[in-house]
């Protein structure tokens, strides 16, 4: 394989039904290995609650229950991921919708319960990711559409976050070929004065990354995504393009967006 693009989507695109299609043929033309990994949206609470399944919430986190699971089983890795690689299809890239389950392919282990009981949630290990299986299926033509649900191995289900499959993904693959991560998000990059879309930092690396947290000019909701990005290149990640799902083909490029390297 060539370079492997690991591209990240979240609810901002999958919401917006205009934006999933642009967003898809932009995907579907990017030459060479690809997978992509999607987030749920908001698609999964309506769902919930003409279904009667509320959310809920724990020391104002999210926790994942039984019905919940059921339910987000049922969103991400069915309504979502199927309608995901339909439309793939429609635009001739042979995708393949899969859960951690199939094919083993991602094995986590259920969040010990601490100060908050996060139900069935999992966090995934660096021994989780099946990259034999996953390069067998790029190998074969196919590009993998990763959903937010992986599994224990002992036949329970896991809610996952899907930045962290994204990441453990990109890490994973790295030991065999060389990798680029892209998180797609609804900002231009990772900005230093949130209320100015103009403002993108443009290049991020290990040695200026704790300054840039330090000072302030990375705060709140930007931190986690920085701090993802970082263990993705310490952990053999050639490149993380962070930005916005419009500029896919110039985030892979280098041109647009937060560019994190080495």
């Amino acid at each position: 394989m060539t370079t492997l693009n690991i591209v990240k989507i979240g609810g901002n695109v999958i919401d917006n039904p205009d934006a999933l299609i642009k967003f898809l043929r932009t995907f579907a033309s990017i030459p060479g290995s690809k997978i992509l990994v999607h987030g749920g949206g908001k698609i999964a609470t309506e769902v919930g609650n003409r279904m009667g399944i509320e959310s809920i919430y724990n020391e104002g986190r999210r926790t994942t229950d039984q019905p919940t699971l059921d339910l987000v089983t049922m969103v991400y890795a069915g309504l979502i991921n199927k309608t995901i690689v339909a439309k793939l299809q429609s635009m001739r890239c042979n995708a393949i919708g899969l859960s951690g389950a199939d094919g083993n392919v991602i094995q986590a282990s259920k969040r010990p319960v601490a100060s908050i009981d996060y139900g069935y949630v999992g966090d995934i290990h660096g021994t989780g990711i099946n990259t034999k299986t996953i390069s067998s299926l790029i190998e074969a033509g196919l590009t993998p559409v990763f959903c937010a649900i992986t599994h224990d191995g002992n036949g329970t289900l896991l809610n996952t976050n899907a930045d962290t499959i994204a990441n453990e993904l990109a890490a994973a693959m790295a030991t065999t070929t060389t990798t680029r991560l892209i998180y797609c998000f609804e900002k231009k990059g990772l900005l230093a004065d949130i209320a100015d879309e103009t403002s993108v930092i443009r290049q991020i690396t290990p040695a200026n990354h704790a300054q840039l947290i330090e000072t302030g000019t990375v705060s709140g909701g930007m931190i986690p995504k920085i701090e993802n990005a970082m263990k993705a290149i310490s952990n053999g990640v050639s490149s993380v393009a962070i930005g916005h799902a419009d500029d896919l083909m110039q985030l892979i490029d280098g041109t647009a967006g937060t560019q994190i390297t080495q």
